[in-house]
Formats: C-alpha cells, sequence, structure tokens
C-alpha cells in the first residue's frame, strides 16, 4: 500500500492507496506548525489503526506540502512510523506538466498535484478550482501546458476577516443560504459569503475562457467545494480525491522499477 500525504494550510490529508489505484482509507488531521516530529508520527500510526492499516502494510510513500515549517516534522514522523523515507514532490520529480511559469519551481506542489491528477481523467483544457484555505484557479491547455491561474482568499479566511474586523458581526457557520436576500444578520452574511463566492468564480470563470479564446472543462476539488460549486450557475465537475490521485499518478510516473 502507498501512504500519500499532502500538507495544507489548515490540514493534512493522509491516504492508502493500494496497488490498483483504489483509495482505500483517506483521513485529515489539523495543520499545527509546533508539533514535533513524535506527535506526528503518532498522529499517522493512530490514522493507520484506525483504518486497520499496520505500519509493515505500507510499501512506499509520498510527500507533497505547501507549509515548509511542518514538512519536516511529517517527513520524520513518517520514516519513524514506517521506517521508509517519503518520495517529495518537488523540484526534479516527473509530472509530465510543461509549466509555463515566469519561475516554475515557485508553483505550489498541491497545484501540481491537482493538475496532474485532473489531466488523468479529463482532456484538457481545463480550469481547476481548489477551494481550501485559499481559492486556487489553475489552467491547464493542450499539451499537457501548465498556464498558470489566480489565487484568492479562501471562504473560511473571508469570513474570518470579516467577523475579526467588525464589532457587530458573529461568526456564523457556512450552511447553504436559503435566499441571496437574508432577513437577519446570519442570512445576509451567509448569503453574502456563499453566494458571493459562487457567483466571483461564475464570473472569474468567464474571464478566463475570454482571456483563453476557448471554453474549458471546470474541476473543483477542496474541503469547501461541496458546499459552493451547487451554488454556481457554470458547469462544474466536482471532485473530491484530486489530491490523493494526483499523488499516486506522480509516484507512478517516478517510482524505482
Amino acid at each position: 500500500m502507498l501512504l500519500a500525504i499532502d500538507i495544507g494550510n489548515t490540514n493534512i490529508v493522509i491516504g492508502g492507496i493500494d496497488g490498483s489505484g483504489k483509495i482505500a482509507f483517506e483521513a485529515r488531521i489539523a495543520t499545527d506548525r509546533i508539533k514535533t516530529s513524535d506527535q506526528y508520527g503518532a498522529e499517522i500510526k493512530s490514522m493507520l489503526s484506525l483504518f486497520d492499516v499496520k505500519p509493515r502494510d505500507i510499501d512506499d510513500c509520498i510527500i507533497s506540502s505547501v507549509v515548509p515549517p511542518v514538512f519536516n516534522s511529517v517527513r520524520t514522523g513518517i520514516i519513524k512510523v514506517t521506517g521508509k523515507a517519503p518520495m517529495v514532490v518537488g523540484p526534479g520529480i516527473r509530472t509530465g506538466l510543461n509549466i509555463q511559469m515566469d519561475n516554475p519551481s515557485q508553483v505550489g506542489s498541491d497545484r501540481i498535484v491537482v493538475a496532474v491528477a485532473a489531466l488523468a481523467e479529463y482532456e484538457p483544457p481545463l480550469t481547476l478550482l481548489d477551494l481550501g484555505t485559499a481559492t486556487t484557479i489553475e489552467v491547464v491547455g493542450r499539451g499537457s501546458t501548465y498556464l498558470g491561474g489566480c489565487i484568492i482568499p479562501g471562504v473560511r479566511v473571508s469570513l474570518e476577516a470579516l467577523t475579526s474586523r467588525t464589532a457587530q458581526l458573529p461568526g456564523i457557520s457556512l450552511d447553504r443560504p436559503k435566499k441571496v436576500i437574508g432577513k437577519n444578520t446570519v442570512d445576509c452574511m451567509r448569503s453574502g459569503i456563499m453566494y458571493g463566492t459562487a457567483a466571483m468564480l461564475d464570473g472569474m470563470l468567464d474571464r478566463v475562457e475570454e482571456e483563453l479564446g476557448f471554453a474549458t472543462t471546470v474541476v473543483a476539488t477542496g474541503g469547501m467545494a461541496q458546499f459552493v460549486v451547487p451554488l454556481c450557475r457554470r458547469e462544474i465537475r466536482l471532485e473530491k480525491d484530486l489530491l490523493l490521485k494526483g499523488l499516486y499518478a506522480i509516484y507512478q510516473k517516478n517510482r524505482k522499477n
């Protein structure tokens, strides 16, 4: 079994993938910049145990990270639990992408992983949305060419900024709004955040395709995607496990025979 781990700003996704590429389990733990490798090792071992997976069942590991302060602790924790040094998504790794950016090394590893996964399942050109701590838009053209994208404050980040900077606006849950025009403070905030994000995505997708000069297949992933995508007017395909699928695809391209 392949142990695939993606370190995000809010959560660390841990997945087990069998030899056929099927995701056997998926779990999330909170990203904490002050945890030690022993603490992360204990949490990873606990997640494996939760799904009845023993460390000896892990044949190899792969890891991607956009949080440098956490990367070494998680990597060392993996080695302590499994005895295996993980493959790391970064410069020098084969992805099959032709990255047309000013500085390709600055493209986040999670962006690369999502693009690789989407290309394995959809024909380009593609516009990929990832609704996590940040809301990111990335465009992959024909010939697996990574053209670039946009980075936008995420849904929860926007809500936290709103409530922390305003004295009379409370913290709220991000449930689906009943109407666009709210009748109380909570409903007004919920509508603004949720429908506002959906409208922003619709508008950005129109502008992206206008700039490209052709339509694209739009695919969305990330923790908030399942809540926001149904509110969009554009046709958007929802994919829950793109990160894990991408890590598996990259592992297959780079593993030793």
